[in-house]
């Protein structure tokens, strides 16, 4: 995973979740840093602006992966979709 990525990614995970990015472990889950579902929306919505891409719709849901995936499977499929971006 690009550390570019991965560091952005984190930071604003840390920022909707108040914490330091240092204190986001890959395999939490969002409610275990205190990430309701909105937030994990806000946090996606962020995201979606910082790289320029489109989340899938389910994984901003309560009922989608967001709160399913742990932060490391959410991580690799943003890298997923930052690099085919970077392929067009």
């Amino acid at each position: 995973m690009s550390a570019s990525v991965r560091n952005t990614v984190l930071s604003l995970i840390a920022e909707q979740a108040f914490l330091d990015p240092s204190e986001i472990r890959l395999d939490a889950l969002p409610e275990e840093l205190g990430l309701d579902s909105l937030s994990m929306v806000e946090a996606i919505f962020t995201i979606e602006e910082a790289f320029d891409i489109s989340i899938p719709f389910d994984t901003q849901t309560a009922e989608g992966a967001s709160n399913q995936k742990n932060i490391g499977a959410l991580l690799a499929q943003i890298e997923a979709l930052v690099g085919e971006k970077a392929e067009i």
